[in-house]
């Protein structure tokens, strides 16, 4: 079926990626422009990709304290299956992201989103804690092409000034994905147990991955490229001695790791301390639509201010709404929650597209190795901080997350310092 996605032509409006440059393009072609159909679908069909990949990779999350309880398990253990899910994705975004040099960006879609689809299919079925971990590993090693893949779609196909909006789209889609991963199997858990509640999520990401598959253009700017190891790691090499890259990467790698450890244990506190039911701890998932307009409006903040400024300016606003998380009051989290999630969309949608204007060429290698750090900071940080909300107060737990967002300030000064110097 793959190879049928990557057969049909641009102008026949099918979608497809075949992998092969198109000949009859114009010789000053630079790429799909907003306001045309193309433009349409293609953002479109990559919203799309986010929503079921998202869906997936999070879909256990609002689930951890049934999870906790059912199974008779600890935090640190349910949170293992948000953790091996980004922990593996983490680690086959890079292979992914070479195997497309090759053979495609499309086809590397195609397969990526289905059979992780499909393991998704399976999850309510495991009958313990070990293999539902096992499981959700091998379905993040699946997921790994769909992220892998997205971002140099965006920067090959898209006019570079177009190409900020159309990864604000796109992270808008991703936002929107992780809100459905955590909402649609909270709010079946008032009706059904945990695993249908898996099953529907599943369901969930089979739509939209059909709406991926209709929609995605077939590329047009595409250059395959025999795949050589020695390439590839001077390639990734090259990037990180690349001092505004290398923050980049560091950036994606603490904001996140701070982030999913934020949403991993407060469910924990939220019925603890305040007593909400497991089925208004998913409602605050719905968050995440802060950040779904924010990383839409990212791109028009650095315009506004430049790259900079903005990347410190969401660092700060992430600080400061962390730290009101550390009062006693519900509403007052709630308010901190919306403000954090807004700014941290915002500063991943900057950085991001910050990524596709840096890098010129081996642009699928930094983009792999961006979402790599980003990954790899939602596992081992996240799996990390279940400690130190198992052992120690909110208070401490708050205090440690502070203290990485420190250290995401501190990167976001240092970028900014290097992009004057470097205009």
């Amino acid at each position: 079926m793959s190879q049928a996605i990557d057969s049909h032509t641009t102008s026949s409006g099918s979608s497809g990626s075949s992998g092969q440059p198109n000949p009859d393009r114009n010789a000053d072609y630079m790429g799909i422009e907003r306001g045309t159909r193309t433009y349409t679908r293609a953002v479109l069909a990559m919203l799309a990709a986010g929503l079921a990949t998202f869906n997936g990779l999070y879909c256990t999350q609002a689930l951890l304290p049934t999870m906790t309880e059912d199974l008779g398990i600890t935090p640190t253990q349910s949170a293992l299956t948000v953790s091996a899910t980004t922990g593996m994705l983490a680690l086959c975004i890079v292979p992914a992201s070479i195997l497309s040099e090759k053979f495609g960006r499309g086809r590397v879609l195609f397969i990526s989103l289905s059979l992780a689809i499909v393991v998704g299919m399976i999850l309510p079925l495991v009958p313990n804690i070990t293999a539902l971990i096992l499981l959700r590993g091998l379905q993040g090693a699946l997921l790994a092409g769909t992220p892998a893949v997205a971002m140099t779609w965006l920067s090959e196909e898209i006019h570079p000034k177009d190409i900020g909006h159309a990864m604000g789209i796109y992270i808008a889609g991703n936002t929107v994905g992780g809100l459905m991963g955590r909402m649609i199997p909270a709010g079946l858990l008032e009706v059904t147990h945990w695993q249908n509640a898996l099953l529907g999520s599943s369901v969930a990401a089979l739509i939209f991955g059909v709406v991926m598959v209709i929609l995605l253009p077939r590329q047009r700017l595409f250059q395959p490229k025999k795949i050589s190891l020695k390439h590839e790691v001077a390639a990734m090499v090259g990037h990180w001695k690349n001092p505004r890259l290398a923050l980049l990467f560091a950036t994606a790698f603490l904001g996140m790791g701070t982030f999913v450890s934020l949403y991993n244990y407060l469910g924990f506190r939220m019925i603890d301390q305040f007593g909400l039911s497991e089925v208004l701890v998913g409602a605050v998932f719905i968050m995440y639509l802060a950040g779904t307009w924010s990383s839409t409006q990212a791109a028009a903040l650095r315009d506004k201010i430049g790259a900079g400024p903005t990347v410190i300016f969401l660092s700060i606003t992430m600080i400061v709404s962390m730290a009101a998380m550390a009062i006693n009051n519900l509403w007052v989290t709630l308010a901190a929650l919306f403000i954090f999630t807004a700014a941290f969309f915002a500063l991943h949608s900057s950085a991001s597209g910050w990524i596709g204007i840096i890098a010129t060429k081996d642009r699928a290698e930094a983009s792999s190795m961006y979402l790599f750090c980003y990954y790899v900071g939602s596992s081992v940080i996240g799996w990390l901080s279940g400690f130190v909300f198992t052992h120690a107060s909110w208070l401490a737990f708050i205090g440690w997350l502070l203290l990485l967002l420190l250290g995401v300030l501190s990167i976001s000064a240092s970028l900014a310092k290097l992009a004057k110097t470097t205009k």
